[in-house]
Parts: structure tokens; sequence; C-alpha cells
């Protein structure tokens, strides 16, 4: 039952800024990603869709290889309020990019897709500052409120933007919904400016927050030996990578909407919305559910295998409502795992070192669906969209299993860790305090 303490986050003044910010923005991205989708699938001939679809996904993946370590340390070492006002700026100049290529009438899908990498590059250096902010804008006891919070604002904004796409490239054309994306990083920017007196979540590291420069391969390296050595953290990312690798059915979404169901753009915006329409309604359970659930492991590696299975029937399906359920049910899969395991990387991770984790997830959490959209647009073009799906949902199936059976701490992790890794690490700041309380004093 969902109460007042399901949105205590949102008491924060900070945080409910950047909330209500970031569904706007996001709303206008995710209209984005429908309209850049389905232009593309409007370039191309019918037999070269499957791979020109799956291009996009990789075109986003490289730069987000190249810069994700950097841009985790850039996360850390610099003001991370002060980053995401130049992302927010640099993603608008890219959707008013996208606009004038349209209303200029390109025919050729490459400068579609050298925007479509730029965008991904900015994003970059977004990602890991936006998740690395978040945990200093609310106290630690309500950080799984807030995470719940985020994920629900997210899917509320996969629901609004691709319908929203889909009504205004079927009236307005498709630069609408690039100028739209364009408006909405200005309430981000707008909630940035207006934030006060952002507060760091551990004492003991405030100082090593945004007050220093270190951008350096050490401290990337620093990182990257946190994470390996982390069996949680790395597993719930390897599981992450290769759930999404084998189960990215949206890039193919045009082709199910005009050749398989025949339902148009308006058709198709619903189906791009139904993922999220299951996770918006999940995630609203999820705010008031997460505190309660106590096998937090055993659940994420259950709903990442319904993920799996919810594919391999949207790709036998032949019915629109059935096609729109099992999207939903890809959707609510999807939002179970990803509060999880957002929820132990950010409880698992030292405040410092936050960006950085950020920016290694970021290779498998955008990594893995993008390469992931390539995937599939090749199996496409071989063996038919149809088979791409479901041998992809198998193959979901099939690595959340050796992901289990290979990690035996995420199927015993619960909630009773968490507690017991908060409590150490509020003594240990409390050691350090007293520690230096005679220095202080002497000074």
């Amino acid at each position: 039952m969902i109460s007042r303490r399901s949105f205590v986050a949102l008491q924060h003044r900070n945080f409910r800024l950047i909330w209500i910010g970031l569904f706007l923005s996001f709303t206008g991205s995710t209209m984005q990603n429908a309209a850049l989708l389905w232009q593309v699938s409007l370039l191309v001939p019918s037999e070269q869709k499957g791979m020109a679809l799956g291009m996009v996904g990789l075109v986003k993946v490289v730069p987000i290889i190249v810069f994700s370590l950097f841009a985790g340390v850039v996360a850390d070492a610099w003001n991370r309020r002060r980053v995401l006002l130049f992302t927010q700026a640099g993603s608008a100049l890219v959707a008013l990019g996208l606009a004038w290529v349209t209303i200029a009438g390109v025919s050729s899908v490459w400068p579609i897709y050298a925007l479509a990498a730029l965008g991904a590059a900015v994003s970059a250096f977004d990602l890991p500052a936006r998740h690395a902010l978040i945990p200093m804008l609310v106290p630690r006891e309500h950080l799984p409120n807030a995470i719940s919070l985020n994920t629900t604002m997210v899917q509320m904004a996969s629901v609004t933007g691709p319908a929203l796409a889909g009504l205004l490239i079927s009236g307005l054309g498709l630069f609408s919904t690039y100028l739209v994306n364009a408006l909405s990083f200005g309430c981000v920017f707008a909630a940035l400016v207006a934030m006060r007196n952002i507060r760091h979540v551990h004492g003991r590291e405030s100082s090593q927050v945004g007050s220093h420069n270190d951008v350096s391969f050490g401290a990337a390296l620093e990182g990257l030996r946190f994470v390996f050595r982390s069996p949680l953290i790395r597993s719930t990312m390897v599981l992450d990578f290769l759930a999404t690798f084998f189960s990215s059915a949206t890039a193919l979404l045009p082709i199910f909407a005009q050749e398989i169901l025949h339902v148009g753009a308006r058709g198709y915006g619903l189906l791009y919305a139904a993922p999220a329409a299951g996770a918006l309604l999940t995630s609203a359970v999820m705010v008031a559910l997460i505190e309660r659930i106590q096998r937090r492991g055993p659940t994420l590696l259950w709903a990442v295998a319904i993920h799996g299975l919810a594919t391999v029937f949207f790709g036998l399906s032949r019915s629109m409502l059935l096609t729109f359920a099992c999207l939903m049910l890809i959707g609510a899969s999807d939002t179970v795992s990803m509060i999880i395991r957002n929820l132990i990387r950010q409880l698992e991770t030292p405040d410092r070192l936050r960006g950085r984790m950020a920016g290694v997830n970021m290779v498998f959490f955008i990594g893995g669906p993008q390469l992931g959209e390539f995937e599939a647009g090749a199996v496409a073009t071989w063996m038919g969209a149809v088979f791409s799906v479901v041998s992809g949902g198998v193959g979901c199936v099939a690595a959340t299993a050796w992901i289990a059976a290979r990690t035996p701490a995420l199927r015993r992790y619960t909630s009773h860790a968490v507690l017991a890794s908060g409590l150490e690490e509020q003594a240990i700041a409390k050691r350090e305090a007293q520690s230096l309380q005679p220095t202080e004093t002497q000074s």
C-alpha cells in the first residue's frame, strides 16, 4: 500500500527539483529515441531495415565505451552539478542538430548516425555525474526511496514520450519531436541552477568529492579495481549486460509495427511505450515494497529470467494486444531488476568512487542494449526479425542461469546484508571523526 513514506525522498528540496526536471527532460529524450528509429526505418529499403536499425545501437555504444572511464573520473573529481549543466546544454544542441537535418530533408542515414553518436558521447559524461549526484541530495536512509522514485520517474517519461512521439510524428512531422526534446533539457538546467546547500553523504569523504581535479589514469584504474573486486557489483553489471544484449527487442519495433502487425506510426508509438507502461505500474508498487523485499538477490535473478521469457513470447506474437502485453511484462520485470541492481551498487559503493562506478557500469548498462540492438539487427537481416527476438529471449534466460550458478553471493543477497554494511560504515565514520577531533582542537 502506498503511503506518505513512499515519497519521503521528495521532501528534500534539491532532490525534488532534479526529479521534476529530469522527468520533463527524459520525456523529451524518449520521444527523440523513438523518432530517431522511425526516421532511420524510413530512409532505407525494406531489406536493409534490420541492419540499419541495429546500426543505431552500434554508433551509440562506441562513444560510451571510449569515454565511460574518463567520464566517471570527471564525475568524482569535478563539481557534479557543473558537469550536468554542460551535458544538458550539449544534449540540447544535438537535438537541435537532428531537427535541422530533418527540416533540411537529408535523405541519408549517416548524418542521423553522426548526431546519435555525438549525443551518446555527451550522455557518457551525463550519466555518471547524475547517478553520483543523487546520494548527495538525500540522507542514506532515504536512498532506497530516492532510487525507486527515480525509476518511477524514468518509466513515467518512457510511457509519455513515445506516445507523444507517435502523435507528433503523424501530426507535425519528425522535426517537432527533436525541437521539443531540445527545449526539455532547459528544465534540468533550471533545476540545477536552483539547487542550494548540496550535502555530501559521508563526512570523511566530502573533502574529496568535487574539490580537486584528479583526472588521471590512476584514478580510472582505482574505479576499475573497486568494481571488479566486488563480486556483488561485478555480477550485477555482467547480468545487466548479458540480459540486455540478448533481449534488446525495441530496436526492431518499427519492423514489427510496419510489416508484421501493420499498425502504423501511432501503433508504433503505443508499442514503443508499452515496456514503460509496465515499468511504470511496477515501479509505483516498488516504491512501497522495496524496503520490504528481503531476498533481493533471488528477486533480481527471477526478474531477469521473466524478462527473457516475455521477450520470447513477444517475438512469437501476431496480435497487437498480446504484443503490447508482452512488452509491458518486459518493462515490468526490467524495473524490478533495475531498482535492485541500482540499490546494490549505490549502497555498496563509497561516495568518492560513485562516479567511477557509474562510469564502469555505463559500459554494461548502456553498452549491453546498444550492442544488443546491433546484434538484433544483424540477426534479423540474416534470419528474420522473429528469429532475432525469440533467440535473444532464450539467450537472456541462459545468461541469467549462468550468473546465478557462478555467483553464490548474489543468490544469498538480502536486505540484512545491506543493513550490516550500513552500520559498519557508520561505525567507521564515527571512529575516524573521533580520531580527528584532538588534532582539530590543537590546531
